[in-house]
C-alpha cells in the first residue's frame, strides 16, 4: 500500500494534524444581522469541510474589530457572543477529527464594501447604508473605493492589541491555531507594500519599518500563548513593479520565523485593482518553493495554495519539497469530500478511517 505524504500527519508545536491537506479561509458573507456572530450556515459549512477529511479547517477572514470587516456581513471575534459561537465551530470540527484555525484579519482600506455575492453591487457601502470610515497606513485609496483615513501611531498600538485579544478569544473558544492575515491588500499587507504605505514614521519607509506592525502582532500573540501554532498568510508578490515582492517576502519570512511564527501560508496579489497575475495550475507554488528554500526546514513551515485541483499534483508538490502542506479553497466548495476521494485515489493507509461510519456505503 502506498504512503502518500499528503495524508501523513503534520505537527506544529504540540498540535498534530491528521494530514497535510488543509482548508483555506474563504469568506462566506453570511452574517445577516451584521453582528459578526457565526450562525447555522457556518456550522454546516465548517462541519462539512471537517467531515470531508481535511486535516485543518481555517475559518474565513474574521475581523478583529468592527471597522476591520470586509463587509457588514463578515464574521468577527471581538466580543463574548462571537467567542461562544466560535466554540460551537470548534466543537463540530473536532467531532469530525479535524483541527480548526481562524484567520484573524483587518480589511484596512478594503473594508466597508458590499459582500462579494451574486446580485450585490460593487464598491464601498455608504455610511447611511451601514458602512463606515475605513483606515489604512496612508490616505491612498484602493481603486474606486472610498479613501481611507491614515492611522495615528496610538491607533496602531490598538491594532496590535485587537489582533492579540482576538487570538486570546480563539484560544478560549477551543480553536487549535490562528492565522494572521497579511495578504490580499488588507491592512497588514497595506503596511508591507510601498505602494500603499506612504508613512514617514516608524511604520513606513524601509522594509523593516513597513513590516513592524505585522511583527509586533506575531510577537505579541506569541508572548501570550507559548504553544499556540501561529500561521501567517502573505502575498509573496503583488505582481506589479514597485510593490511588495518576493525578495522582500524572503526577508519578512525570516523575521517571522524569529518572531515565533510556525507556518507561512503563501498566496499573492490583491493590493492593486489590476495586475498581470499568471493564473494557472498551482501558479503560486513556485513562490512557496522559493520561500521554502530560503530558510532551514526547521525554521518555519510553508503552505501553498492556488488552483491545486488534482491529487497527484498536490502529492508532487510535497514530494518535491516545494511546500510542507497544501491549502485548497474552491475545489472544496465544489466537493467538501474531496480529501476522502484523494485519500482513496492515492491509496493512503488512512483512507478508510477518514470516512465517517455513516458514509461507509459511499464509493470514494
Amino acid at each position: 500500500m502506498a504512503d502518500p505524504i499528503l495524508f501523513r500527519p503534520f505537527r506544529l508545536r504540540d498540535l498534530e494534524v491528521r494530514n497535510r491537506l488543509w482548508v483555506s479561509p474563504m469568506c462566506q458573507y453570511s452574517i445577516e444581522q451584521q453582528h459578526g456572530v457565526p450562525g447555522d450556515w457556518h456550522l454546516q459549512h465548517i462541519g462539512a469541510l471537517a467531515r470531508g477529511g481535511a486535516g485543518l479547517v481555517t475559518v474565513e477572514a474574521t475581523a478583529v474589530a468592527p471597522e476591520g470587516r470586509i463587509s457588514p456581513r463578515d464574521v468577527g471575534l471581538w466580543n463574548d457572543e462571537q467567542t461562544a459561537a466560535f466554540a460551537r465551530l470548534a466543537s463540530i470540527a473536532h467531532a469530525h477529527g479535524a483541527r480548526i484555525a481562524v484567520q484573524l484579519a483587518h480589511a484596512g482600506r478594503k473594508a466597508s464594501t458590499y459582500p462579494w455575492l451574486p446580485g450585490q453591487p460593487d464598491g464601498t457601502v455608504p455610511i447611511i447604508e451601514g458602512g463606515w470610515q475605513t483606515v489604512a497606513p496612508s490616505e491612498a485609496a484602493f481603486g474606486e473605493l472610498a479613501a481611507p483615513r491614515a492611522l495615528g501611531a496610538d491607533e496602531i498600538a490598538g491594532i496590535v492589541e485587537a489582533f492579540a485579544t482576538a487570538a486570546d478569544r480563539a484560544v478560549a473558544a477551543g480553536l487549535d491555531a490562528v492565522e494572521v492575515h497579511a495578504a490580499h491588500g488588507y491592512l497588514l499587507h497595506e503596511f508591507l507594500s510601498p505602494l500603499s504605505n506612504l508613512r514617514g514614521d516608524g511604520y513606513g519607509g524601509d522594509l523593516e519599518r513597513r513590516a513592524r506592525l505585522l511583527r509586533e502582532i506575531v510577537r505579541t500573540i506569541r508572548g501570550r500563548h507559548a504553544r499556540l501554532p501561529i500561521l501567517v498568510r502573505i502575498s509573496a508578490t503583488g505582481w506589479v513593479e514597485g510593490g511588495f515582492d518576493l525578495d522582500e517576502a524572503e526577508r519578512v519570512v525570516s523575521w517571522l520565523a524569529e518572531d515565533g511564527a510556525d507556518l507561512v501560508d503563501v498566496s499573492s496579489g490583491g493590493n492593486v485593482p489590476v495586475a498581470p497575475i499568471p493564473v494557472g495550475p498551482a501558479y503560486q507554488t513556485p513562490l512557496a518553493a522559493r520561500l521554502r528554500g530560503s530558510l532551514p526546514a526547521e525554521a518555519i513551515a510553508v503552505g501553498t495554495v492556488g488552483l491545486i485541483t488534482e491529487a497527484a499534483q498536490a502529492e508532487s508538490i510535497l514530494v518535491t519539497g516545494q511546500a510542507d502542506v497544501v491549502f485548497l479553497g474552491r475545489a472544496l466548495l465544489a466537493d467538501p469530500h474531496l480529501p476522502l476521494r484523494w485519500a482513496h485515489e492515492l491509496r493512503a493507509p488512512s483512507a478508510e478511517a477518514l470516512v465517517p461510519p455513516q458514509y461507509h456505503r459511499a464509493r470514494f
